[in-house]
């Protein structure tokens, strides 16, 4: 009898110890994130496994789901790899935008690499392994993984082959959230919160973000496939990211813009020979994905803005703004700015909000004209009803709302 005083409750203090070890205790030591890294992001994987087991449990339909062959393969847990408490994504200083790398230990590298053959990686030589736009590099227990593999020299150099480069702590960049995003400048660090709810995806920098929300529902109610509204600030910041600087010189209060999808047929004209090598026109009809488009630029001084438009060459002798790209458009001054329009339909600019914000909303055009998606990303952009971003002062919201569906995101992607 005394012994069973005695096991039960040791049973029942090793279980917990385990429950504890397996989804609590976790290593805030960040060990693969090189120091001229300026955009960090982390996934805490156990607060992930622990959310996904909870939805698995109270959503009973989904037990009886049968995965196939193919999706049983892609299992990170049966491909040699390490899963750490931290799944650390970085980008370096000065790369393109869409250069993303990661580290990664090994548990078995023979096993990693036989997962890397059966998901068809082409092995380019030197433990060089490439799958479309994804990139590996195997070094002995460890492997970088990249959007590209311009990077994996230095990063070898600065993290696999020096013992002494710096650690970082998980602490610094995540508080409590699934995920986080952090932007490195220096000594600081701007951290944005990322969370997984039902449907929808949060990412902002303020717990308390209520104030962002005032507005939130009717700038939701709005249906064309792209609306904003950016101050002078948000238009310099955001400028800069497509490497176009607007001067203040400008005078620009604020933009406002509409953009709607429509499948046209465009003539391809080509030229041949017949028979007796006499040349002739051929004419061949292709459907293509055009936008329809309105912005409004608010202006102190509509004719600086313009002046300043004509010094940078953005509009030629037809009076068409030249920086965007989907010709034919129009510009024109009115009122206290300036209007450039699609040539096809005119659509009218919604009242202004005078908020910050863009609006995305799902459209069957984007993923029709998107070939380059496989069948997991059109489901999974499919799925998708809006992505909205707001501003305001200092906080900053993103949402990325998915349609109702019978199971949460992270049982559906």
């Amino acid at each position: 009898m005394k012994k069973k005083k005695i096991i039960v409750p040791l049973i029942l203090l090793l279980a917990v110890t385990a429950l504890y070890l397996v989804f609590f205790h976790k290593d805030k030591t960040l060990k693969y994130i090189p120091e001229n890294a300026d955009v960090v992001i982390l996934l805490d994987v156990k607060k992930f496994t622990g959310q996904y087991i909870y939805s698995l449990i109270t959503h009973p339909s989904h037990w009886s789901g049968k995965k196939s062959k193919s999706e049983k393969s892609t299992s990170l847990q049966d491909s040699g790899i390490r899963i750490p408490d931290f799944l650390q994504v970085f980008h370096i200083k000065n790369s393109g935008y869409s250069e993303w790398y990661s580290v990664m230990e090994l548990k078995d590298r023979s096993e990693f690499l036989t997962f890397l053959k059966s998901q068809k990686f082409i092995d380019k030589g030197n433990n060089r392994f490439q799958k479309d736009q994804l990139f590996i590099a195997v070094e002995g227990d460890r492997c970088i993984v990249g959007t590209s593999d311009k990077a994996f020299a230095t990063i070898k150099k600065q993290l696999l082959s020096s013992s002494d480069h710096k650690t970082w702590n998980a602490g610094d960049f995540i508080n409590g959230s699934l995920g986080s995003i952090s932007f490195i400048s220096g000594q600081k660090f701007q951290n944005f919160s990322i969370d997984l709810k039902s449907d929808e995806i949060e990412i902002k920098n303020d717990s308390d973000s209520q104030i962002l929300d005032e507005t939130n529902f009717q700038i939701q109610q709005r249906n064309h496939f792209l609306e904003m509204e950016l101050d002078a600030e948000n238009i310099k910041k955001y400028s800069r990211f497509f490497k176009k600087d607007i001067s203040d010189s400008t005078q620009i209060n604020r933009v406002t813009a509409i953009v709607d999808l429509e499948k046209v047929n465009d003539t391809i004209i080509s030229y041949g020979y017949d028979d007796n090598f006499n040349e002739i026109e051929k004419k061949s009809i292709q459907q293509i994905t055009e936008p329809n488009y309105v912005i409004g630029i608010e202006s102190k001084a509509p004719e600086k803005t313009w002046e300043y438009f004509q010094h940078k060459k953005w509009i030629n002798a037809q009076n068409q703004f030249t920086l965007i790209p989907f010709q034919p458009n129009m510009i024109s001054e009115k009122g206290n700015g300036v209007v450039i329009r699609s040539i096809k339909n005119n659509i009218p600019l919604s009242p202004a909000l005078k908020e910050n914000y863009i609006l995305i909303r799902n459209n069957a055009l984007l993923i029709s004209s998107r070939k380059t998606l496989g069948e997991k990303e059109k489901r999974i952009v499919s799925d998708i009803d809006y992505l909205l971003y707001r501003n305001k002062g200092t906080e900053y919201f993103v949402k990325v709302k998915a349609k109702k569906g019978k199971l949460p995101l992270i049982l559906r992607w």
